[in-house]
């Protein structure tokens, strides 16, 4: 550490300064221990002034000579040079690092000495505060009794630690995201995991009558028999990411096999080497490529039971199931997929046993692919399946003349592929919608007994997003798939129509079982409390009488109760049973029901409940 310029004249003469060291002309202000030291000693004796440890950043080496009154001979790199100051005599760089040191430590000091004045002065502004506020809420209590200072400092640490806390838990939980910091995460039930999913209201108001047969989708689907689920797989509905589900993402007996690298997975019965599923991703495209249900229906017996004899065929149901999306959507992802080189050639389109012919069905590009197709020319081509295209894929197909579109008048044929395709949807085992994943999950484990293993995700970005269009071009689309429009539309209804009452059946099933338990442990209670007390009296019956009357009579009224109880319970119970007889017997006759309800014995009746019940 430096040496104060203003302390030389006294210990010894000045000396010439280095060249590349300016001469000092000022005296410093003196923050070490060390400094003030050798302001303040005699000027005789350096080596006395100099009796305590080091400046911080000197080696001890430096100082362990002791100074004296002689003139300090110059070095022999120094040699010529005029005799420096202690501090002069360091070389350039441990001066630079002394410097920065000293620097450094004084602006720490500062520092801190601020921060803690601060404190003080907030801690000071805050008692004052905290006690004008203390005196108003507790001024009124000072006629009771007041408060000695332990309480008053511990009301006041109670307080800070509050402030504390919610400081702490402003910095955790910023804004909104922190659901503590919600009022309604303490008022509010629970959400329920099949909230709307397409950020619309819950409640919907249906359009459509449907029957109770047409909401209840009960399939007895036994996967150790001949039954099979057949996917009807529409391009770009995400019919991929639900194949993926079916053989990847179920509870089964016996899982798929899905080999590394390979698209099919093995998708066998229990102790059988046969499939219960004929999708992509366990037999691949069996029926051609995006079979429809016309091929579909056609093809998939002949291929299952194709090598076996008719008469060894056994009696299979199957069960179709699909996957519909929004139009707009759908049409856009198909562009934007056509637009990238997908051509689905590979398609047969087979209807009435053959393909449909290049005049039938012309081609809407020249090439190998419409790669680069630009949307306008997309929507422009009049022989485009992508129009229409979920009305066409589950209509049949033979009820129009396939694809020949000289057999009736295109308006007639469009409603008849409607309502085809409607009556074709409403009587499938199993449809889903796009937009509503968990929902479609949901339905899918209820209808088929299947429960997936993880929940099914809701992507709302998807390419068919991140096209932007204006409302012609949207209007547009809609026109050129007007079906399909009014197809999504009576889906979703029947679709939304079906998991409401599903909701509203488990509810009451969980409601009744409720009733029945509660109804079981009563029954087995009042059972045990009558039998114990039965007990007691067999063993001790004299004693009882003799000793403690009062008790016997207590007893007595206590058993009298619980029989009359009984008694009432088993009465409101028949009464109950003959009103679902008179119900379904108008004529039997009434008295009669009433002398059989009151010869029974209502203790027994009830216990002969609870063992069923048990």
């Amino acid at each position: 550490m430096a040496l104060p310029a203003c302390a030389a004249p006294v210990l010894w003469p000045p000396l010439q300064p280095e060249r590349e060291a300016p001469a000092r002309t000022t005296c410093p202000r003196r923050h070490s221990r060390v400094e003030a030291e050798l302001a303040e000693s005699r000027p005789g004796s350096v080596a006395a002034s100099v009796r305590a440890d080091p400046p911080r950043g000197v080696s001890r080496g430096f100082n362990s000579q002791p100074l004296t009154d002689e003139p300090l001979k110059a070095s022999s790199s120094q040699a010529g040079a005029a005799r420096a100051p202690l501090f002069a005599l360091l070389p350039r760089g441990r001066r630079r690092r002394m410097h920065d040191l000293r620097r450094r430590w004084d602006l720490g000091s500062l520092c801190r000495a601020l921060l803690t004045r601060g404190l003080a002065a907030l801690g000071h502004s805050l008692k004052h505060v905290l006690g004008a506020i203390f005196s108003k809420i507790f001024g009124p209590l000072a006629s009771v009794g007041n408060m000695d200072e332990k309480s008053n400092k511990l009301l006041l640490a109670l307080v800070m630690l509050f402030l504390f806390a919610v400081i702490v838990l402003q910095y955790v939980c910023p804004g909104t995201e922190c659901q503590l910091l919600r009022l309604q995460a303490f008022s509010s039930p629970m959400p329920d995991p099949y909230r709307s999913e397409d950020e619309s209201s819950a409640r919907f108001v249906p359009r459509y009558n449907f029957s109770r047969s047409d909401l209840l989708r009960k399939v007895d689907f036994d996967i150790k028999g001949d039954d099979l689920i057949v996917f009807l797989h529409i391009q770009k509905t995400g019919g991929t990411t639900f194949g993926r589900h079916l053989v990847r993402n179920i509870q089964l007996e016996q899982p798929c096999e899905c080999r590394v690298g390979q698209k099919k997975c093995t998708c066998h019965r229990p102790g059988k080497r046969e499939t219960w599923l004929f999708s992509r991703f366990s037999t691949g495209w069996s029926c051609g490529l995006h079979a429809d249900w016309t091929e579909l229906t056609s093809c998939v017996p002949a291929v299952v039971d194709g090598k076996r004899d008719a008469k060894l065929r056994p009696s299979r149901n199957f069960h179709y199931i699909t996957i519909l999306r929004d139009p707009v959507s759908r049409y856009l992802s198909e562009w934007r997929h056509v637009q990238r080189g997908a051509t689905w050639k590979a398609s047969l389109h087979v209807c009435d046993g053959r393909p449909p012919t290049s005049e039938e069905l012309p081609s809407c590009y020249t090439g190998d692919d419409w790669s680069g197709c630009p949307l306008k020319e997309f929507m422009d081509c009049p022989y485009n399946l992508a129009n229409n295209r979920q009305v066409r894929m589950l209509s049949d197909l033979t009820l129009v003349g396939c694809y020949n579109l000289s057999v009736m008048p295109e308006k007639q044929r469009n409603k008849v592929l409607l309502e085809s395709a409607k009556s074709n949807l409403k009587h499938m085992a199993f449809f889903g919608l796009t937009e509503f994943q968990r929902k479609t999950q949901y339905l899918f484990e209820k209808t088929f007994n299947m429960n997936f293993i993880s929940p099914f995700t809701q992507y709302n970005t998807t390419r068919a997003s991140s096209v932007e269009i204006n409302e012609e071009i949207q209007k547009r689309i809609e026109g050129l798939n007007f079906l399909d429009m009014e197809l999504y539309s009576y889906a979703k209804d029947l679709f939304l129509q079906r998991y409401q009452f599903m909701r509203q059946k488990d509810h009451q099933d969980a409601r009744r079982k409720r009733q029945e338990q509660r109804k079981f442990l009563k029954g087995r209670f009042l059972q045990t409390h009558f039998q114990s007390q039965g007990q007691v009296q067999s063993q001790n019956p004299s004693q009882n009488q003799s000793q403690n009357p009062n008790v016997n009579a207590n007893q007595n009224v206590t058993q009298n109760l619980i029989q009359n109880l009984l008694q009432n319970l088993t009465q409101s119970s028949s009464q109950n049973s003959v009103q679902k007889e008179n119900r379904e017997s108008p004529k039997q006759n009434p008295g009669q029901e009433q002398s059989d309800s009151n010869t029974s014995n209502g203790t027994n009746d009830y216990i002969g409940s609870v063992e069923k019940w048990r």
